[in-house]
């Protein structure tokens, strides 16, 4: 694992009261309150539409094709931890797989988020683990090449630095910067609070376009 090296940094750590209070709002309601911004690409999508992730990002930023800094990475996270990698979004070579999972759930990491693809996700999906992946290919990586561990990377086209929430779910995943998580928490208790409120008025026969403020319709001769 020659080449791969670490930021020496302290990764900023949510309370885990507050923590699990998050595992109740949707990936969607959170990149809502971001401006509608702060979600991955469409084609980073879980392996299984069951799949869920709430947890702070420790990041890895991968050499295409290669898979050493992963290994490394996954050594030194602590448990409830989410990988989150750059492998460049290179998709012809996998750079985790079942042995990984096995070894990613023993120590209780939980889950991976990789620009890149992954094998062997029969075995991963049935490991319970949690993988939102770019593509899944049967060629496997190269372990020559080096990485960075706790830096600043690029996954899915938005910026993640170590300690950020990452809130994934069948829809995708989004990205909360640890600075703005207080804020953001609040926010997306009032968007469901207004969706609570949207589906009783559907249900006394009411419409969207009223809940939401819809202009009306102008007829046009």
């Amino acid at each position: 694992m020659s080449g791969v090296r670490r930021h020496n940094i302290e990764i900023p750590r949510l309370d885990p009261s507050m923590l699990q209070q998050w595992r109740d709002i949707p990936a969607a309601v959170a990149s809502d309150c971001l401006g509608r911004s702060q979600a991955m690409a469409a084609a980073i999508s879980p392996l299984d539409p069951g799949m869920r992730i709430v947890a702070q990002a420790r990041t890895v930023d991968c050499m295409a094709a290669g898979n050493s800094a992963l290994h490394a990475a996954a050594g030194i996270c602590e448990p409830g931890d989410v990988l989150v990698c750059n492998a460049q979004g290179y998709e012809n070579n996998a750079i985790f797989g079942g042995l990984m999972t096995r070894a990613a759930t023993d120590a209780g990491i939980a889950g991976l988020v990789i620009d890149g693809s992954v094998r062997d996700c029969q075995e991963i999906v049935e490991a319970g683990f949690a993988c939102f992946a770019r593509g899944v290919v049967p060629r496997g990586p190269h372990k020559g090449f080096g990485g960075v561990i706790d830096g600043p990377i690029a996954c899915g086209g938005v910026s993640v630095s170590p300690g950020d929430l990452i809130i994934g779910d069948a829809d995708g995943v989004t990205v909360v910067p640890f600075a703005k998580a207080a804020q953001t928490f609040s926010a997306a208790k009032e968007i469901l609070a207004k969706e609570a409120r949207a589906l009783a008025s559907l249900d006394e026969g009411g419409s969207l376009a009223e809940v939401y403020g819809v202009p009306e319709i102008t007829l046009i001769d």
